[in-house]
């Protein structure tokens, strides 16, 4: 077992862990770490906790210090930095006719090394725009390609219901999403209504997924009737021609014209019936 704790770096990042020493470090605390891309300022979102060793990537580096108050005005400073790196690239990009969307510019707590991250529809070669950045901050500098859901995830916006998007406020990962979710929770296969606003299908797509699929369900395991097939209820015989997965109910056009609502329970499939016979 490990004890470590859980450090972001930005919000709605994904989560790292790291060895909290001998420090004192609680919930919410800022701290200062070192990483791959140099030493970054990061707040601890999970407590000090032990975790299994197949948890964490070892060797487990430890947590430098708990940032002061110098600390995060050296974040501030940077943060002022970053907003005219920004003018400063997008002027180059032009300077050179690049085909290439700047979005978001990030510097390291150390200054080490200036990100700047970009969208385009193809490769850019973009080796003059670097030794120009390079010339005028004097530091590592690495444009790093995005896709539009990055994109989304980084500008941030307003979904389709009306709430801040859930990339930009919560979405650690990125969890794949396919066209079955939406057909399997009888959804509009229109694109405009089932995409956000990076034009791919919404995230939300997956939170009520697992309530669809019959073989995950930890609910009761009653297998729904299939949309279309001939049942048997207490009303007579029908035809079922809705589903609602949520209320585990069918909606059912009997053969006397009526319709009905009745639960998977007191649905009986004329198919089924006759394969246990």
């Amino acid at each position: 077992m490990q004890t470590v704790v859980g450090v972001r770096f930005k919000r709605a990042g994904k989560i790292y862990y790291f060895s909290p020493g001998s420090l004192d470090i609680k919930l919410n605390d800022n701290v200062i770490v070192e990483t791959a891309r140099g030493v970054e300022f990061g707040t601890a979102v999970i407590g000090p906790r032990e975790v299994p060793d197949s948890d964490v990537v070892l060797p487990l580096k430890e947590v430098q210090r708990i940032a002061t108050d110098a600390d995060r005005a050296k974040v501030k400073e940077n943060d002022e930095k970053r907003k005219e790196a920004f003018k400063i690239c997008e002027e180059k990009i032009a300077v050179h006719n690049l085909q290439m969307k700047l979005v978001e510019v990030e510097y390291t707590f150390d200054v080490n090394k200036i990100i700047f991250y970009f969208t385009a529809d193809g490769r850019i070669d973009f080796r003059e725009l670097v030794k120009d950045l390079a010339a005028i901050f004097r530091t590592r500098i690495e444009l790093r390609q995005i896709g539009v859901r990055d994109e989304a995830k980084l500008i941030g916006g307003i979904g389709c219901c009306g709430r801040p998007l859930c990339c930009h406020t919560f979405l650690g990962e990125f969890e794949t999403v396919s066209i079955r979710m939406a057909k399997e929770q009888n959804l509009s296969l229109n694109p405009t209504k089932i995409s956000g606003i990076c034009g791919r299908l919404m995230c939300c797509l997956k939170y009520e997924n697992n309530c669809y699929c019959g073989k995950k369900n930890t609910r009761k395991k009653i297998k729904p009737p299939k949309q279309g097939s001939k049942v048997i209820t207490v009303d007579g015989e029908g035809k079922v021609i809705n589903l609602n997965q949520q209320r585990r109910t069918a909606t059912i056009l009997l053969d006397d014209s009526k319709t009905i609502v009745a639960s998977w329970e007191d649905i009986i499939e004329k198919d089924a019936e006759n394969a246990e016979s």
